[in-house]
């Protein structure tokens, strides 16, 4: 009795809601009360996380348009049949053409510095002909800016792959998706196109393809630093000139910048002697051996190139800052770590050091080309992270994309361990690109029979000094064969240099 009194005050005792509580699991539980269903728990999206906007930069905010009447092109004559689109996808210009016995896969064309202009064009690779025989489709496009705005390059390139199929069936052909996926390209478009391979780039690129492998030819392959040369070149000649830079970029450069030239050169490509020699006067020898160090070391046919019309493009690169013509925000353009040198022994003698300590350092903006918020850096690395096949061409002239860009994405790949996968073949070149077509298509079906069957190609060293100033440097992949869509102006020119002999 008196238990029985205990439990049931202990029961009285519940707290009020607890008590309610209790009456209506035990109702649930014997299925009385309310026969509506409970509601599940609201789910609550977060908020997304917010991105910080990148700055504006100059880039941003010009203004480019594509002249669609440029975009129509003709069916080549003596090729096999295809079909041609042309058009616009993201402010960017484009053309495709697919054989009618297309072989499944698709070569991206990345197109060379365009200006500063406000018009977009676009314009098939030289490799054209030799695609379509093969039964490629290739596309290009125009990008949707000008200036050296690599990043644009490499987004709009993968759009227009990643678009292709679509493109096709808006006019009235139905393919597959390409099977492979390739990519070649020119001088800035070597740098798109070894961008666009480049892990680092693969992650960060807001259209994201992965190519089965590359071909850059006459690439900037090593991204910033080409502009690091070309401050190297002005600063060096300031000093030989007698007019050393104090600051950067020379606020006299206007004024002083003739006078240089005139101290150094008696004659001098450009202005009303456009097809003049570059002549270096006898306080300008000095400067020439700097150059031929700074752009790639003793190799053959450099006293042909340090005479040529391209000087004029070179020096046209002087007096301008670190941003790279507003690509960027802050100077990215640095000398601080080039040696400069002034004959062709690579031990540096006295006079070197105190030269190397006394010229003008051209100072850089830590960061000024950091990885970005919203997708690539402003201007895309090439940092040699490859995991495909590739093969690059390069003149040995060249002045403007130096052969040294070769070199230093060749010390890149090795001291990254990506090496294995890099073919390198210098042509006996003196200018910009220089290319016959036989040369370009040697390079992309090596690299098409390593992609597809695992066969290696030869190529050639580019880093040992004895072996790249042989006078015969260049000869096992330079061919002068004529082909329809070959100058006429470049096979002279390569006729009036120095010719491999047999060995």
């Amino acid at each position: 009795m008196n238990k029985q009194l205990r439990i049931s005050a202990s029961r009285r005792a519940l707290p009020p809601v607890l008590t309610t509580l209790v009456a209506a699991l035990t109702l649930s539980a014997c299925g009385s009360g309310s026969t509506d269903p409970v509601p599940p728990p609201v789910q609550t999206t977060p908020p997304p996380v917010a991105v910080q906007p990148e700055p504006a930069r100059p880039q941003d905010t010009r203004t480019f348009a594509v002249v669609e009447s440029t975009l129509p092109f003709n069916a080549m004559t003596n090729a096999p049949d295809t079909d041609r689109w042309w058009g616009t996808l993201n402010k960017a210009g484009y053309q495709i053409e697919v054989p009618k016995n297309w072989n499944g896969m698709l070569v991206m064309y990345a197109h060379g510095y365009a200006g500063t202009g406000a018009n977009l064009s676009v314009s098939p690779p030289a490799l054209r002909r030799h695609l379509i025989a093969q039964g490629y489709a290739w596309a290009a496009s125009s990008y949707s800016t000008n200036y050296y705005d690599v990043r644009a390059g490499v987004e709009d390139t993968n759009a227009l792959a990643l678009a292709f199929k679509d493109i096709a069936s808006k006019n009235g052909r139905t393919l597959n998706a390409p099977t492979k996926t390739y990519i070649v390209g020119v001088s800035m478009g070597g740098h798109v196109t070894a961008a666009a391979v480049d892990e680092e780039n693969i992650a960060t690129a807001n259209n994201k393809i992965r190519y089965a492998g590359a071909v850059p030819m006459c690439g900037v392959l090593g991204d910033t630093e080409l502009y690091d040369y070309f401050a190297a070149y002005q600063t060096a000649a300031m000093v030989e000139a007698g007019m050393p830079a104090t600051d950067w970029p020379p606020s006299n450069w206007a004024t002083v910048g003739p006078q240089v030239q005139a101290k150094l050169f008696s004659s001098f490509p450009g202005g009303s002697t456009p097809t003049a020699q570059a002549v270096p006067t006898a306080q300008g020898m000095r400067l020439k051996q700097i150059v031929a160090n700074l752009s790639g070391g003793a190799r053959p046919l450099f006293d042909y190139a340090y005479s040529g019309s391209y000087q004029n493009t070179v020096w046209g690169t002087f007096g301008r800052d670190g941003k790279m013509q507003g690509i960027l925000n802050e100077d990215v353009v640095t000398t601080k770590d080039i040696t400069f040198q002034l004959d062709a022994d690579p031990a540096l003698s006295a006079e070197e050091v105190a030269y190397n300590s006394s010229i003008f350092r051209v100072p850089s903006v830590l960061d000024a080309n950091r990885l970005r918020r919203d997708g690539l850096r402003w201007i895309p690395k090439t940092n040699a992270q490859i995991k495909v096949p590739v093969v690059t061409i390069h003149t040995l002239g060249d002045l403007y994309v130096p052969f040294k860009m070769e070199q230093i994405y060749k010390r890149r790949a090795d001291a990254l361990g990506t090496s294995n996968l890099l073919v390198q073949r210098a042509i006996r070149g003196i200018a910009h690109c220089d290319f016959t077509i036989a040369e370009q298509a040697s390079a992309f079906d090596a690299m098409i029979k390593w992609e597809q069957q695992g066969v290696k190609p030869e190529g050639d060293d580019v880093l040992t000094p004895s072996v790249v100033a042989d006078p015969q440097y260049g000869c096992k992949f330079t061919d002068n064969t004529r082909s329809p869509d070959d100058s006429n102006a470049l096979l002279a020119v390569r006729a009036s240099l120095p010719q491999c002999t047999p060995r």
